[in-house]
């Protein structure tokens, strides 16, 4: 998660990650009671690393917060707990809630961005291949979600965008960047792409591209981190 995640940040940023006692995958499939008892532990453990580092490295810093899967379930909680129509929500440069669906109406203040240079806002995206929707998205259409397009940056459902705006995704070797991978749609709660475009083709026999969420769209993610820092810095 460190190599393949977290260094999407590196260029523009300090990085810290909690080391914590994540919840097993089998907690997302059993019940909600016996699951959140778990998923307690862990964000206790997460909390507690965030308190560190306010105390210990922030010095009055803006801050990102990021997340991928279970981590997103965690940085949802740590805003809502420490951001949300808090203090801190004004050092919030961005989040990036990925890999797992987040309601428009989780926060009360934290609104999703809308373009590439807002800030105090969430992006959010879980992605499948085109065409394939999955049987438990379809039972939850009573339920909206953000979803936010990383090829351009907007909230505007069924708006296409082409390949050609990916500037580059790194693959498992983590050894080049190859641009021009997949492109990317948002259709109703999550966002769409096709079949990634590289040599072996590691993700075609997969219609969930959940593994895939950040590598995809790598170098877009990148250039954006930049553009919310300095939106934020001529803002503030």
């Amino acid at each position: 998660a460190i190599l393949y995640q977290a260094s999407v940040f590196n260029a523009s940023c300090r990085i810290f990650a909690p080391r914590y006692r994540q919840a097993h995958i089998k907690s997302f499939y059993i019940d909600k009671e016996t699951a959140n008892s778990y998923f307690d532990i862990a964000f206790e453990d997460v909390k507690n690393a965030f308190e560190y580092y306010l105390t210990h490295y922030n010095n009055n810093r803006p801050i990102i917060i990021a997340g991928h899967s279970q981590g997103t379930v965690h940085a949802a909680r740590l805003l809502k707990t420490y951001f949300d129509n808090k203090p801190l929500g004004k050092k919030l440069v961005a989040a990036y809630l990925i890999g797992m669906p987040i309601p428009l109406n989780y926060f009360s203040s934290i609104d999703l961005c809308k373009n590439k240079n807002q800030t105090g806002c969430y992006v959010s995206w879980r992605t499948y291949y085109k065409g394939y929707e999955p049987s438990e998205e379809k039972n939850k259409r009573e339920i909206v979600y953000g979803v936010v397009n990383p090829l351009n940056w907007e909230a505007i459902n069924h708006q296409y965008v082409s390949k050609q705006n990916n500037k580059g995704a790194v693959m498992r070797n983590f050894n080049k960047v190859v641009k021009k991978v997949v492109d990317a749609e948002i259709h109703n709660n999550i966002l769409w792409s096709c079949k990634p475009d590289v040599f072996g083709k590691f993700l075609f026999h997969k219609k969930n591209f959940h593994i895939g969420d950040i590598n995809l769209f790598y170098m877009n993610i990148r250039e954006n981190v930049r553009d919310r820092i300095n939106s934020y810095f001529k803002g503030n």
